[in-house]
């Protein structure tokens, strides 16, 4: 490739903050749930780097990207018609099947928005602060707006607010920092946090005998039926003993691997099945196909919330 970088390109990297940084020299912008690449473009054509290193183009056919030289850093991304982020339909399309990619590409399309330019033809901008590549990636962007989506972008935190309510979080990045590949500089990631209330449907083992390893929390559709949606754990040593006792009294005597978990490599798990009476008030960051992608975290027990109000519908909140 005749171009200023070359792959492999570690992306810069987000540390994670609870809050928003404030008191100016900081850009925000939302925070996707997708899979990052550094798209090297030239005119023999594009390379799709993953996180790893790893090559991504042969996955995601349908992307375009602008017939002029350069380096982006970006997210591949794929949204319903509500704006809600698919991640599961992302991770369909790493399979070894051309013909499956290709009716998937057509069935739901991927789109690449970018946030940062990284290079312009032999010219290396990872010396530049965020705020000469931002104004040099709208430059960029506004030549070539038939095929380059951009990230939307604020530099005030009042601004970007509305991304912890309604998308996947925020990204703040410094407007004074260089590009950084590989370290977990100049960028912050403020995850949004939902909460809702779940039904204890069972638990797990934990790995120490007569300990709890997590609750199996369900949802209820429309027609009554319920669904298995994730799980809960971070408990304390204490409270992994304790709770083995406050639940027997809901156990219904049935016991089987359950529901093995797309997250645990398809490990069937043992499951201790409850009566569906308990329900908790649980946060996460991420959930994706009626499922909590990761583990969900108990704020407080809810014995004034009935059972059938916990409804799929707050999944998609």
């Amino acid at each position: 490739m005749s171009l200023a970088l070359s792959p492999p390109l570690l992306p810069q990297l987000a540390r994670p903050r609870r809050g928003l940084p404030e008191g100016g020299g900081w850009s925000y912008e939302p925070k996707f749930d997708g899979f990052r690449a550094i798209a090297f473009v030239d005119k023999d054509g594009v390379r799709l780097q993953s996180r790893g290193g790893k090559p991504l183009e042969r996955y995601f056919p349908e992307l375009r990207f602008p017939p002029a030289p350069c380096v982006l850093d970006g997210e591949i991304i794929i949204a319903s018609d509500a704006g809600l982020m698919q991640f599961d339909a992302l991770q369909q399309r790493i399979h070894p099947a051309a013909s499956r990619i290709e009716r998937l590409a057509r069935e739901t399309p991927a789109r690449y928005v970018s946030f940062d330019l990284l290079a312009e033809g032999d010219r290396s901008l990872l010396e530049q602060p965020f705020a000469k590549r931002r104004a040099a990636l709208e430059r960029f962007a506004a030549r070539h707006d038939d095929t380059l989506e951009l990230t939307p972008s604020v530099t005030e935190a009042a601004d970007a607010e509305r991304w912890l309510r309604e998308a996947e979080g925020v990204i703040a990045k410094e407007l004074d920092a260089p590009y950084r590949p590989g370290q977990r500089t100049g960028m912050l990631k403020i995850k949004r946090v939902r909460t809702i209330d779940c039904v204890v449907v069972g638990w797990r083992p934990g790995k120490q005998e007569g300990t709890l390893g997590s609750l199996i929390l369900g949802l209820y559709d429309g027609d009554g039926e319920l669904h298995v949606v994730g799980h809960s754990s971070g408990f304390s040593t204490r409270e992994k003993r304790e709770l083995v006792g406050r639940l027997a009294p809901y156990e219904t005597g049935k016991r089987g691997s359950g529901d093995p978990s797309r997250w645990t490599a398809g490990r069937e798990l043992e499951l201790i099945e409850l009566r569906p009476e308990l329900v908790v008030e649980v946060t996460f960051d991420h959930a994706s196909a009626g499922r909590i992608r990761h583990g969900a975290k108990v704020q407080r027990w809810r014995e004034d919330k009935p059972p059938a109000e916990c409804r799929l519908e707050q999944l998609q909140a």
